[in-house]
């Protein structure tokens, strides 16, 4: 008799991902996967929502676009400068990189929060998708004040959407890549295409035309009924703390770890400026066209009819893969005996329950200045430990070297900065950046503390 074949099991685990140890050198990936990965993540789904919700917030042209332009430019360097080089360094996913420092005790809770987050906002852009999948079906749409689903028909699609996406997000980083890196040219082009081909509806027949209509129908300064009004200060912030978690916050270490160097943090700025620049005007644009309208899947079937509905669904998947790989790899560091792929599949299936209520996608900007405010201090922590410790004559990774199962200086560094942070009286799109001052000072001055308390009863 033949060698039975292997199980499905078998052959899901042996989709290794150095889920708990560094990566090595035969397994680093080439410029092109970071710049796909990049792009297919940021032209995404999500830039279908915020830049409609820039509109209906009464930000006048002007603001945005130099807004935009700042902003993306300190995203980039907080990709380069702040979590590629410790990526690079430890070759250690920020997950397990978290646990050397803070002990598995916080780590478990911090997972289980950082996991959550990831759920909700992939869970924003599995409903984005379904939007673009009922069209055939004319499916009542989600409203702008929507926050429960509005018809078993949503549910349906919203199920099947998110299947799809977890079975790919189980396939890992490599495969990944080269889904955004097929997809991210063409998702940019239909972006700008859709948006062009409204322009002519908005009044615009002339280059010269252009900042004319800009300034009387698209951004226009002034917000809808219920909007609070957004100014250069709240676009420069959003656009570079809308991936906080990701840079700042250090999740982006489980991408960069496989960067052969530091600099491939630069390749960022192909997601920040296709995406987070154009695609975002280029979506203002759409729901100028679509007159307030701020369902996804209506808004690029007017500017692009097909190419424009499959675009949104193509667009969800890039962005929902990536942050459900990322939210299994937070939960892999609590479930010790399971693996990767057993944990990413529970990670889809509370994706896709979180994706049933559209409060996720039309409250996006708020939750996603919420979820990277929530995720940033142990990244903070992370870089304090990394480059600060060792400068004052402290010891890095000082839970793992003394086996501590709960690092209070991290979690009260974690804990006390959120209570602050929600005391300072400003918007919480401004809270983050004295946030993670707070983070690093509380930190640094804990660790002094304690490692001065163990030297001494040793």
């Amino acid at each position: 008799m033949g060698k039975s074949k292997p199980s499905l099991a078998s052959r899901l685990d042996a989709l290794y991902e150095f889920d708990r140890e560094p990566v090595t050198e035969n397994k680093l990936q080439k410029a092109s996967n970071f710049i796909g990965l990049y792009s297919g993540e940021h032209v995404a789904g999500t830039e279908f929502v915020i830049g409609p919700l820039f509109v209906a917030h009464g930000v006048a042209a002007a603001d945005l676009f130099l807004g935009l332009l700042i902003g993306n430019l300190l995203a980039v360097m907080s990709w380069a400068f702040i979590c590629a080089p410790i990526a690079v360094k430890t070759r250690l996913n920020m997950y397990w990189q978290a646990r050397k420092i803070a002990g598995p005790g916080v780590t478990f809770l911090y997972n289980i929060v950082n996991a959550l987050m990831f759920c909700f906002l992939a869970g924003s852009m599995i409903s984005v998708a379904a939007t673009a999948i009922g069209l055939p079906f004319n499916m009542q749409m989600p409203q702008l004040s929507d926050l429960y689903p509005n018809s078993a028909q949503w549910v349906i699609v919203v199920f099947i959407v998110g299947s799809l996406v977890t079975l790919l997000a189980i396939l890992g980083f490599e495969k990944i890549s080269e889904f955004g890196k097929i997809a991210a040219p063409w998702m940019f082009l239909v972006f700008v295409a859709a948006a062009i081909a409204v322009l002519p509806k908005l009044g615009v027949h002339s280059l010269g035309d252009f900042w004319r209509v800009a300034n009387d129908k698209i951004w226009t300064g002034i917000p809808i009924s219920g909007q609070s009004k957004f100014t250069i200060w709240h676009i420069t912030f959003f656009a570079w703390f809308a991936n906080l978690a990701m840079h700042i916050g250090m999740a982006d270490m489980s991408i960069l770890r496989f960067a052969p160097k530091w600099q491939y943090g630069f390749f960022s700025a192909f997601g920040m400026y296709l995406g987070h620049y154009v695609a975002w005007i280029a979506s203002g644009i759409l729901c100028a066209a679509a007159l307030g309208s701020f369902a996804p899947g209506p808004i690029a079937y007017l500017g692009a009819g097909v190419a424009g509905a499959v675009c949104v669904v193509v667009a969800s998947w890039t962005t929902a893969n990536p942050t459900i790989y990322r939210a299994g790899l937070a939960l892999q560091t609590i479930t010790p005996n399971w693996s990767r792929w057993k944990v990413t599949l529970a990670v889809g299936a509370l994706t896709t329950i979180a994706a049933i209520f559209p409060a996720f996608m039309m409250k996006l900007l708020d939750f996603v200045a919420l979820y990277g405010l929530l995720l940033m201090p142990m990244g903070a922590v992370i870089f304090a430990d990394y480059w600060l410790l060792p400068r004052l004559g402290l010891s890095s990774n000082f839970a793992e070297k003394h086996k501590l199962i709960f690092s209070w200086p991290a979690a009260t560094a974690w804990l006390v900065t959120l209570v602050l942070a929600f005391l300072i009286p400003l918007e919480i799109y401004f809270k983050a950046l004295p946030s993670w001052f707070l983070t690093v000072m509380i930190f640094v001055g804990a660790s002094a503390v304690e490692q001065k308390i163990i030297h001494k009863k040793s």
